[in-house]
Order: structure tokens, then C-alpha cells, then sequence
């Protein structure tokens, strides 16, 4: 890990288990708003999440401890737009993901180089994020759209 900067590296990590921490409770809160006859797919979908985001947040906070440093007890940003809409709560997520894409790649630019396991674990984080923004994408679209909701 030589030329490592811990102190930004510990951040970044502390950012990214807030974030994750306020997937789990964005994920299961929109699970509990939802309504109609498509009520149990999307449900069990955002539950997946939910848990998903928890076990991204353990990783993240296991890497602060493996840097020396503290795991943050702070969840990141919480927004209540009171719109539970299945295609709000949709967009609000894809809002969410962009954000967590986007902090996995200060992860990776902060050790690129320099320490494999973060890199490696930021590279198979922004992935996993990548992939899940495409499928909120098709999501959002209407049947028969091909090109993605955000261009």
C-alpha cells in the first residue's frame, strides 16, 4: 500500500458505508410504500436491496478497521419526498445508485496503483452499482423503449 493516503482512503470507505447504511433504509422504507398488483416482485426486489446495501456497508466498514481507522456510526443523506409512486421511488433510487457509482470511483482513483484490494474492491463495487443502475434503466422504461431512461 505504499504511497497509500490512509487518512483519504478511511474517508472515502467511511462515505461509502454511510451510503450504503442509507440504502438499507431507503430500500426498506420503499418496500413498505408499496401498493398495487405488481405489489410482491417489487417488494422482494427492494428488500434484496435493502439487504444488499447492509452487506456493502460490513465490507466497506471491515476495510475502514483493515486501514486503522474508525467506521463511521453516521448514514448518509435521508430525503423524504413523501412520493411513493413506483417510478419515483425508481428515479429516487437511481438518484441514490448514481451517487454510490460515483463514490466507488473516488475509492478506485484513491488507489489505483497503489493498494490491489481496494482497487479490486472498488472495480467489482462499481459493477455490481453499474449493473444495478442499468436494471432500475429498464425499469423506468416503457415497454418497447430501447434507449436508457437517463439520455
Amino acid at each position: 500500500m505504499k504511497g497509500l493516503d490512509k487518512k483519504k482512503v478511511v474517508s472515502i470507505l467511511n462515505r461509502i458505508m454511510e451510503l450504503e447504511l442509507a440504502g438499507v433504509v431507503r430500500y426498506t422504507h420503499y418496500s413498505l410504500m408499496v401498493y398495487g398488483y405488481n405489489r410482491l416482485p417489487i417488494v422482494s426486489w427492494l428488500k434484496d436491496n435493502a439487504a444488499e446495501s447492509l452487506t456493502h456497508a460490513h465490507k466497506a466498514g471491515e476495510l475502514v478497521t483493515l486501514m486503522g481507522g474508525h467506521p463511521s456510526l453516521k448514514i448518509g443523506p435521508l430525503l423524504e419526498t413523501e412520493k411513493h409512486d413506483i417510478g419515483d421511488i425508481l428515479r429516487e433510487s437511481l438518484e441514490h445508485e448514481n451517487t454510490s457509482v460515483k463514490t466507488y470511483n473516488d475509492l478506485l482513483a484513491a488507489s489505483e496503483g497503489r493498494s490491489v484490494l481496494l482497487e479490486e474492491h472498488a472495480r467489482e463495487m462499481i459493477v455490481l452499482e453499474e449493473l444495478h443502475l442499468d436494471e432500475v434503466n429498464k425499469m423506468l422504461r416503457k415497454p418497447g423503449e430501447i434507449g436508457r431512461f437517463d439520455d
